[in-house]
C-alpha cells in the first residue's frame, strides 16, 4: 500500500481477481501497463491486484494466487480491469452477483475506467454497467451474455469496444490489444509501440478486426512475397499501382494477385490500403503535418481522399482521430 501512495499522481490500475481466474489474462494489465514509460523512463501507471477479502484465489489451474490487496482497493483506482474467472459460470447461467462482488463494484468512484476482458463482461452485464452500452466478449460466450442480457448491445465479431470509460474485450490475446490501445489513447502511438515491443506483441490490430478467421492464413515463405512488401512499404507515397507491385516481384499481374493472396490473406490492395492507413495514422500522432501533408505521405494524394477513407474505416475524421491517440503536442 505505500508504493501506492507514493505514486498517487500516477494512473492507478487495479486488476480484480476472482476465485477461478484465468492466470493468462490475469498478468495482462501489469504486464502491458507495467511497461509504459514516459520519455526520461519514468513509469506511467501503477499496477495493483486485488481480491475480495485480500487472501488467495485459485487459479482456474492447478494453483493458487496470493495477493496483497482486498477490494477496498478498487475505490482508489483510476482503471478498474476485471480478467475472466471460472467462478463466474454462476452469473453465466442467471445467477445473480455475490454480494461482495456488488458491493465491491459499487465502492469504484464514477468516472473510473472499467475494463473487462473476456467473460469478465458478465460481471459488468450482471451488475447493469453495459445497460445500452455496446460491448463484446469471447465470442463462444456472446450469444449468451446477449440473451441474458437484453440491454446489451453485444458485438461478437470484434476484438473489443471501447465505449468511452467501459471497455470490452475478446478472450486471450485480445485484452493485450485492448490494454495496447488504453496506452495509446491515454499517451500517444509512440509510447504503445515502445510497450508492444518491449511485450514482443504486435503494436496494432484494430478493435474492429474479427476475433478469429476460418480459413487460416498461410505461413510467409522466406523465399516468397516479402521483399516485394518491404519494397512496397518503402513507397506508400508513391502511387503504386498492381502492376507495379507485379513487376517488382518479376510475375504476372494474375500470378502475383494469387500468390500475394495465398501468402497474406487478403488482395494486394486491400494489403496496401491497410498499410497506408496504418502510415497516415502514424503520421497524425506522432508529427504536427496538415491533413492534406499526411494524405500525401501515405499515399492518399489528398485529404478529402483521406477524410474519407478514415470515414469508411474508423468511423472519425483525420482532426479527430489525431486529438485522441495524441493528447500531447508531438515532439
Amino acid at each position: 500500500m505505500d508504493a501506492i501512495r507514493k505514486n498517487r499522481a500516477m494512473h492507478r490500475v487495479v486488476v480484480l481477481a476472482l476465485d477461478g481466474v484465468v492466470p493468462f489474462e490475469l498478468g495482462i494489465p501489469g504486464r502491458i501497463f507495467g511497461a509504459a514509460r514516459s520519455a526520461t523512463g519514468e513509469p506511467l501507471y501503477s499496477v495493483a491486484t486485488c481480491t475480495l477479502d485480500g487472501g488467495p484465489v485459485r487459479a482456474s489451474g492447478d494453483f493458487s494466487i496470493a495477493v496483497e490487496h482486498d477490494a477496498s482497493l478498487l475505490a482508489s483506482a483510476d482503471t478498474v480491469v476485471l480478467p475472466p474467472s471460472h467462478a463466474l459460470d454462476g452469473i453465466r447461467h442467471g445467477a445473480p452477483l455475490p454480494d461482495a462482488l456488488r458491493d465491491a463494484l459499487a465502492s469504484v468512484r464514477p468516472g473510473t475506467r472499467l475494463v473487462a476482458i473476456c467473460t469478465g463482461a458478465f460481471v459488468l452485464a450482471a451488475a447493469g454497467l453495459l445497460d445500452r452500452r455496446r460491448a463484446t466478449t469471447h465470442w463462444r460466450e456472446a450469444d449468451l451474455l446477449q440473451r441474458m442480457f437484453t440491454a446489451v448491445r453485444v458485438d461478437p465479431d470484434v476484438l473489443y469496444v471501447d465505449d468511452g470509460d467501459v471497455l470490452t474485450s475478446a478472450g486471450v490475446t485480445a485484452g493485450i490489444d485492448l490494454c495496447l490501445h488504453l496506452v495509446r489513447r491515454d499517451h500517444g502511438s509512440e509510447v504503445a509501440g515502445e510497450v508492444a515491443r518491449a511485450c514482443v506483441t504486435p503494436p496494432w490490430r484494430d478493435g474492429g478486426q474479427a476475433q478469429y478467421v476460418r480459413r487460416p492464413v498461410p505461413e510467409e515463405r522466406a523465399d516468397g512475397l516479402s521483399p516485394t512488401r518491404a519494397w512496397a512499404l518503402e513507397r506508400l507515397g508513391d502511387p503504386l499501382t498492381l502492376a507495379d507491385l507485379a513487376a517488382h516481384a518479376g510475375l504476372s499481374v494474375r500470378t502475383f494477385t494469387r500468390a500475394f493472396r495465398a501468402e497474406t490473406g487478403v488482395s494486394p490492395g486491400r494489403w496496401l490500403a491497410g498499410q497506408r492507413l496504418d502510415l497516415a495514422r502514424h503520421l497524425l500522432e506522432a508529427t504536427d503535418l496538415p491533413v492534406d501533408a499526411v494524405a500525401r505521405r501515405a499515399g492518399f494524394g489528398t485529404g478529402t481522399a483521406l477524410r474519407q477513407r478514415f470515414r469508411a474505416t474508423l468511423d472519425v475524421s483525420p482532426q479527430t482521430y489525431r486529438r485522441t491517440f495524441r493528447p500531447t503536442p508531438a515532439a
